[in-house]
């Protein structure tokens, strides 16, 4: 499978006013995008923070949004009152790039017994209910719950996808999901996931 370093070298794909760096798959409506890059970096209205139930900062992803957005964002955080497994709430983006940051905590992944899936999915379709409400035009994800909560790529990448095709597809006004991946590994999963699934489109 293709990843970064097999590019055809266009570093930059500019498309509805949003330039994205190290972009590796677009699907075929153009609304999709996988890229392997920061998160925190990235030019889109919202981001998705794989955070913890206290939703005061942690490790990972959501330690390096804490770090990029400022305390001010921990402050906001702390008006929340925590967040559940599988649901989402938002913030302001504090001093990152993105208005927005989504909150949204993730199954620690228990071999599958515990109703891992099903909470990974609802994740996304809480996220997805933010931005609605929001009117956000774009919004980029990280690999939920993959890292050391240990949820299976390949397994969270279609549910990811999944759960995304259908939240598009009820929604006209979002122009763009980005899926950001950190790691080559997690990169293969989602790109060999989705384009699997949008070829079924």
């Amino acid at each position: 499978m293709l990843c970064k370093t097999d590019l055809s070298r266009a570093a930059e794909v500019q498309l509805n006013s949003y330039n994205i760096f190290g972009v590796i798959f677009v699907n075929q409506s153009n609304r999709i995008r996988l890229v392997e890059d920061d998160i925190t970096s990235l030019d889109v209205e919202a981001i998705v923070n794989a955070a913890n139930n206290s939703l005061l900062g942690g490790g990972g992803v959501d330690g390096a949004i804490h770090r990029a957005a400022g305390p001010e964002l921990l402050a906001e955080c702390r008006t929340l009152n925590g967040c559940r497994t599988g649901e989402a709430k938002i913030t302001g983006g504090c001093k990152l790039p993105a208005r927005y940051v989504i909150h949204s905590v993730g199954p620690v992944w228990h071999g599958g017994t515990n109703n891992e899936k099903e909470l990974l999915a609802q994740c996304y379709r809480s996220c997805f209910a933010l931005v609605n409400q929001h009117d956000i035009k774009s919004v980029a994800f990280p690999a939920i719950s993959t890292g050391v909560y240990g949820f299976p790529k390949q397994a969270a990448a279609q549910i990811a996808v999944r759960e995304t095709l259908c939240a598009l597809a009820g929604n006209s006004t979002l122009e763009m999901v980005l899926f950001s991946c950190f790691n080559t590994e997690t990169c293969m999963a989602y790109q060999e996931t989705l384009a699997l699934l949008s070829s079924k489109q």
